[in-house]
């Protein structure tokens, strides 16, 4: 029996293997980067944290963090987006 979240790889607008980048919102706190780095490395053992992407917000209250991993599954990013919003560093995944 299939879940919800089975889409049928014609059906999907992603395809893999490929390259996504994923935007984490959290304090601008000590190891905010580092934290994300890890839970990314879990799911890509390949990351090159050398590519993440730090933006302050305007203020310097909160920091925007981009990474690019190498999806290769829609059930990867799924489980990749459930450990990144439960992260307790993490205010919002885009």
């Amino acid at each position: 029996m299939s879940s919800p979240h089975d889409i049928p790889p014609e059906q999907s607008l992603i395809e893999y293997p490929c390259d996504f980048p994923i935007k984490v919102m959290g304090a601008n706190v000590e190891g905010f980067a580092a934290a994300i780095a890890h839970v990314a490395r879990q799911f890509d053992p390949g990351f090159d944290a050398s590519t993440i992407e730090i933006r302050p917000s305007k203020a310097g209250n909160y920091l925007g963090v981009t990474i690019t991993i190498r999806a290769t599954s829609r059930p990867q990013l799924d489980e990749l987006y459930r450990t990144l919003t439960t992260h307790p560093m993490v205010k919002m995944v885009l």
